[in-house]
């Protein structure tokens, strides 16, 4: 973790002082809905990833209440969301569950409590990266960033293993290797990376995290 991660950490532990509930409704998407859970376990008997869960939605939701603070944000559970949207659409009280996970994965990411090699979180990031970077999503150059993140070796034994499905990207025009020289970008690059350096700015003003 990073001195300056760290520090966030520390600072939102000292602000709340073992008050998870209230952090969480403060700082995390739609994190105000969670004290309306019933623990029904609906969500959890209608997702997909149900048997492979750490904690369930319902589980995190009670955690939470409980006050279980490093155990709901170094889990794993956010992160095996598909936003398959099957929990909001059968919840009984209309929880946004999928946006409460994903806001709960993206708190934890800000704070640097996510564990180092956590796939989803590693792929996202290199997305949003490429995605700010380029103003839009240059898919040869994630897609070489996504199979070297572990290094030379495992990234050729990725790319080998994947060459069939990269082969076909090119061939219906999908993919052009010609990209990794730059590619194909949007007109204001600049505009698109300070329109979202100022909404990130907005974002954590409004959540505490500036």
């Amino acid at each position: 973790m990073s001195e300056a991660l760290g520090q966030a950490n520390s600072q939102a532990i000292a602000r709340y002082r073992n008050n998870f509930l209230k952090e969480v409704e403060e700082r995390v998407e739609d994190g105000h809905w969670v004290k309306m859970c019933m623990q029904c376990g609906v969500c959890a008997g209608s997702c997909p990833f149900g048997p492979h869960w750490e904690h369930s939605p319902q589980k995190l939701f009670m955690m939470i209440r409980a006050g279980k603070r490093e155990e709901v944000l170094t889990s794993d559970s956010m992160w095996m969301c598909t936003s398959c949207y099957n929990c909001i659409v059968r919840c009984p009280r209309k929880l946004p569950i999928t946006h409460i996970m994903h806001g709960l994965a993206n708190y934890a990411h800000r704070l640097g409590l996510v564990a180092k090699g956590q796939p989803t979180r590693d792929i996202a990031v290199l997305f949003w990266k490429n995605v700010v970077k380029n103003g839009r999503l240059n898919e040869l150059t994630f897609s070489l960033a996504m199979y070297f993140r572990d290094g030379f070796g495992q990234g050729v034994k990725n790319a080998m293993a994947m060459q069939g499905i990269g082969l076909g990207l090119v061939k219906t025009k999908r993919l052009n290797p010609l990209e990794i020289l730059g590619g194909h970008t949007c007109k204001d690059k600049g505009g698109i990376q300070r329109m979202v350096a100022k909404a990130r700015e907005i974002e954590d003003r409004r959540r505490g995290l500036a």
